[in-house]
């Protein structure tokens, strides 16, 4: 049994605000969003994307922000928007056909630092009786679940940064299988701690301009030397397409391609021959019934690394040639890790939605390596009726979606 599968709601929670309207204008404008990070005083690395004026307590309670990880805590507001968005009330659905998909790359990263301080510091019976269910991965979907009356399956996907696309693709699966009705899915991720800043520092993945943060993250261009870390959550609903139609929602895109591989290359370096990625959209067409030259828009992955810019970037021109613009979103908002493909999703589904293609901020110099054509300096108005969105990650996880215009 399958059927069509369709976006009926969006949830972003960024560096560059609250909601979708804020993440949409930011990008739409090119803005950066990275900036010196006082938690980060003190390293190599000392700027992040991080979500600005945060006050989880005044959005969720102060019992939630007491019990629930940064990483929960921006799921749970993306979530809320999402689910508002498509029009839906917890309250009255059928929670037993609802599923919960989300990815995580990292989970609690910051209750792990401040748990392991006060074990270390002050023994361990000073350490707090929530760590466990603050910590793991799985919370998020679990928390969904608890919060929107969701008691079909919940799961939390892990591959690295191609956490929330991964998501997405399972998603759609259990839809199009008829499992569910209704999926709430993305990703989140909160790691802009100390200790995961420094590990990424040491693997020299991360940009060193300490001097000038705003201009750190300039994926494709020439003088790129790494990414920015970022927080963030994109939460989508996909909903089967007949039960979106029976219920008169409105359809902001049709999900109708999924492809999924591994580079079985190396722990951290993309292939450079781009073999993976290449199955990955070949395999997201095919399921699009799409060729090629239908490919409007690209919403890469996009890094601002040398190594996995450019290998993409050759990939790209030799599955789909340099006719579809390409752009790529961390520019704006930095790299969110597990939550990247989720958030770039989302950002897919607007491009698609208002037929433009934000630039990929900072791009001043483009390598002249890479030969595809990316929006840059601003924002580039055009009809966009198939787009794909990529998402890599560390184990050489890769992950390609398709979606056409509702």
């Amino acid at each position: 049994m399958t059927t069509g599968v369709v976006v009926t709601g969006l949830g972003l929670v960024t560096a560059a605000g609250v909601g979708t309207k804020a993440t949409w204008r930011a990008v739409c404008a090119g803005v950066p969003t990275a900036a010196t990070d006082p938690a980060l005083a003190g390293l190599p690395v000392d700027f992040s994307c991080r979500v600005p004026d945060f006050d989880a307590r005044a959005l969720l309670g102060r019992r939630t922000t007491m019990q629930y990880d940064r990483f929960v805590q921006l799921g749970l507001i993306a979530a809320q928007e999402a689910v508002a968005d498509a029009g839906l009330d917890p309250a009255t659905w059928d929670g037993a056909r609802v599923g919960v998909v989300v990815g995580c790359g990292v989970g609690g990263a910051g209750t792990w630092e401040t748990q392991y301080r006060k074990f270390d510091n002050d023994g361990p019976e000073t350490v707090s009786s929530m760590l466990m269910p603050m910590l793991i991965p799985n919370m998020v979907a679990g928390h969904l679940g608890i919060r929107f009356r969701a008691t079909g399956p919940n799961l939390v996907t892990a591959t690295a940064c191609a956490s929330g696309a991964t998501a997405i693709g399972v998603a759609r699966d259990m839809l199009r299988q008829g499992v569910c009705d209704i999926v709430l899915t993305g990703g989140t991720d909160a790691a802009v701690v100390p200790l995961i800043v420094t590990g990424f520092s040491q693997m020299r993945a991360l940009s060193t301009r300490t001097e000038s943060p705003a201009a750190a993250s300039r994926p494709f261009d020439a003088g790129r030397d790494g990414f920015v870390i970022g927080e963030g959550s994109g939460i989508l609903v996909l909903e089967r397409a007949d039960h979106a139609e029976a219920r008169g929602a409105r359809v902001r895109a049709r999900l109708v391609g999924y492809g999924a591989s591994a580079d079985a290359y190396h722990a951290t370096a993309p292939d450079p021959t781009g073999a993976g990625v290449e199955r990955a959209i070949r395999a997201a067409l095919a399921e699009a019934g799409a060729a090629p030259s239908d490919v409007d828009h690209v919403n890469a992955h996009g890094t601002s690394t040398p190594l996995n810019d450019l290998a993409e970037a050759r990939v790209l021109a030799r599955c789909l040639g340099t006719g579809p613009a390409v752009t790529s979103a961390k520019g704006t908002l930095g790299h969110t890790l597990g939550a990247a493909g989720a958030i770039e999703a989302a950002l897919t589904v607007l491009t698609l939605e208002n037929g433009l293609i934000p630039p990929t901020a900072n791009l001043e110099s483009q390598d002249p390596e890479i030969e595809v054509d990316v929006v840059a300096k601003e924002a580039r108005r055009c009809r966009v009726d198939l787009a794909l969105t990529n998402s890599f990650g560390f184990g050489g996880q890769n992950v390609v979606l398709a979606f056409a215009a509702g």
